[in-house]
């Protein structure tokens, strides 16, 4: 595994009082690898802290770092460090990070190390203690292994973390999506809601695959991200339907919507 730096770069914010969420976490799953998962975590980590929220981010497990100055740097990691406005230290942020860009089983193999829920699970009650919400960003898809029996969904499930879905506008995604949604429905947990980022600007009939998702998730459409070359979170968190998701943060269903 990665030899990590100490501090991530945030600017702590002033205390803000309690915004009642039944959850102090928010767990950001996507389709797929590649389909926007750290955009749309970074925009929502804007996009609360803009409501005058306490913001961290983590995720806590990245594939694919690279060496600068001597320091192991994951630029998702990063760019969640950049987004947030409280201080923390990168080894709560991401506590397993590796080098090589491929499953992370794999990786954690390969780097001798095994993947435990009770490090990610303190990892995360550090970051809590000192704020009013924790994106939480997964690795990949919903089922990618970690190791063992551990997959990427006991993640949010160990954590008690309603979750936001991103589905990756292309050609696949009705499947990749539904799918997704039954595997949170079978391990209980709450879809908060769903994002559609435009990731194929090629894409034939994205209008009416996004109307055939619509009509099949039931759970609130929080946003649709058109595609763009080289997006920015900041603009995107103004597509978000920030106060929609912070209703459904503020509620605690008996059930999966």
């Amino acid at each position: 595994m990665a030899a990590r730096p100490v501090v991530t770069r945030g600017v702590a914010s002033k205390g803000v009082a309690s915004k009642g969420f039944a959850s102090k976490g928010l767990f950001i799953a996507g389709t797929d690898t590649g389909v926007g998962k750290t955009l749309i975590a970074c925009a929502m980590l804007h996009g609360f802290a803009a409501r005058g929220l306490r913001v961290a981010g983590m995720k806590p497990v990245a594939a694919g770092a690279v060496r600068r100055r001597g320091v192991w740097h994951h630029d998702d990691v990063m760019q969640l460090c950049a987004a947030a406005n409280v201080d923390a230290a990168l080894a709560s942020v991401n506590p397993y990070c590796f080098a090589p860009a491929i499953a992370p089983h794999i990786a954690a193999q390969e780097a001798g190390t095994t993947i435990r829920m009770a490090v990610i699970q303190k990892s995360y009650l550090r970051l809590e203690r000192n704020t009013d919400l924790v994106v939480v960003e997964g690795v990949g898809g919903l089922l990618v292994p970690l190791g063992g029996r551990l997959n990427a969904v006991d993640i949010p499930v160990r954590l008690d973390l309603p979750v936001v879905l991103v589905v990756g506008l292309r050609l696949g995604c009705l499947n990749h999506a539904l799918l997704t949604v039954a595997a949170l429905q079978a391990r209980g947990l709450h879809l908060a809601g769903w994002i559609a980022n435009r990731i194929d600007p090629a894409m034939a009939r994205a209008t009416e695959n996004l109307q055939a998702l619509r009509a099949r998730i039931k759970a609130p459409l929080l946003g649709t991200i058109p595609y763009a070359q080289n997006p920015q979170s900041r603009r995107v968190a103004r597509m978000l339907d920030i106060e929609r998701l912070q209703q459904q943060l503020q509620r605690r269903p008996d059930t999966c919507d």
